[in-house]
């Protein structure tokens, strides 16, 4: 397999690195502490006018058409600057794929471009209920035809960005009869229609200024025409979608794991204990080795799920891998880089703290990493007998 690069994904790559260093990281500490909707919302448009939020959607379209290795790179360098505005790009680019693989002409040509533009801040991506979380197919949103209209009525929970997307993809069930999976609709509700209510941003641990909110649906009629695909056949909808963004998710894992183990090299090589600095401890540089060994494993299998993924091959076990191991990884990490930097490290002084908080949701969001292995497991099980 040649790992080379690119020219486009190497700019792609590098201009999402500069913008993080130039201004994300001035930025991170302020949006953890205040959530500054302002300055979050002005990072999201400079991003959007960068291409950011379409990486994998067709420049007829406004998109940039790099693909999801492109796209992987930029996520992972994103969050070495901010892990709350790299959750909200990932999760807009998201919004956009989902249209564009199953959108009609109409939707692609009305919605795709104010995504990648950024005349939408965001979108979101509404799958999850109070009483279904991993078991999605157990939700109850349901939606009811009348005419040429739907009627949607329920409520989803923990939907990113949603007090500033500008179009929801919503699940609801339209057939309340049919085997459990089956009866599942996917639909496209824009920002400001009737019945469509924003509840309280969560106060959450950790990426904070990405705004999570409880979406309910009051009477909420759409268009027939907003109907995603078949009607009855959207939960496969959501299967596709979640594997390509769980690539999403630990791509952003990575950056963060690595940044925090960046935050540690360089304090080892300036902090001085018994004589002498405390990179020259065998103990600490065998747990750097390791840590980064296992960054550069996540990587790889990152990289090997969007490699299937742009060819056109099935990448739903190889995304789940990748989002298992990356995350889990990543988690440790950061505990390890901040544990090297003792008590400091434990403080706002330094951004370790912060990225602890910030990574844990990695392993759950996206599905949980007891989902991945269950995934993996049936993969793997799948005609053995």
């Amino acid at each position: 397999m040649d790992f080379s690069l690119t020219d486009e994904q190497q700019m792609i790559r590098e201009a999402a690195r500069q913008f993080a260093d130039s201004e994300l990281k001035p930025a991170a500490a302020e949006l953890d502490k205040t959530g500054n909707r302002e300055l979050l919302l002005g990072k999201l448009k400079q991003l959007a006018e960068l291409g950011f939020m379409g990486i994998n959607i067709d420049p007829d379209f406004g998109g940039t058409g790099a693909g999801t290795l492109a796209f992987s790179l930029a996520i992972t360098e994103l969050a070495r600057g901010c892990a709350s505005t790299a959750t909200t790009t990932s999760v807009t680019n998201m919004v956009a794929e989902v249209i564009q693989a199953v959108g009609s002409d109409e939707h692609k040509n009305k919605y795709l471009p104010k995504l990648c533009s950024g005349e939408y801040a965001a979108g979101s991506f509404c799958l999850t209920e109070p009483g279904s979380g991993s078991d999605a197919a157990a939700m109850r949103t349901r939606a009811l035809k009348e005419g040429d209209e739907y009627v949607l009525n329920g409520s989803k929970l923990f939907i990113s960005s949603a007090e500033f997307a500008g179009i929801f993809v919503v699940w609801a069930v339209t057939d309340p009869d049919a085997p459990k999976g089956k009866g599942i609709s996917c639909f496209l509700v824009e920002a400001g229609t009737p019945g469509l209510v924003i509840g309280r941003a969560e106060e959450k641990m950790g990426q904070k200024a990405s705004v999570t909110n409880e979406v309910a649906f009051d009477n909420c009629r759409i268009p027939a025409a907003n109907l995603l695909g078949e009607e009855n056949k959207g939960f496969r909808i959501a299967a596709g979608e979640l594997a390509g963004g769980r690539i999403g998710i630990g791509s952003l894992a990575l950056g963060i794991g690595l940044e925090a183990l960046d935050c540690a090299r360089a304090y080892l090589q300036e902090r001085e204990q018994f004589g002498k600095p405390l990179a020259h401890f065998q103990g600490l540089q065998w747990q750097l080795a390791d840590r980064y060994t296992e960054m550069e494993a996540a990587r790889l299998l990152l990289m090997q799920a969007a490699w299937q993924k742009d060819n056109g091959m099935p990448f739903g076990p190889a995304a789940s891998m990748a989002k298992l191991f990356a995350t889990e990884k990543a988690n440790e990490a950061c505990y390890v880089a901040l544990q090297m930097h003792g008590g400091v490290g434990y403080t706002r002084e330094y951004p370790l703290e912060r990225m602890a908080r910030d990574v844990r949701i990695t392993t759950i969001y996206e599905g949980t990493s007891e989902i991945q292995r269950l995934i993996i497991a049936r993969h793997l099980l799948d005609g053995v007998h």
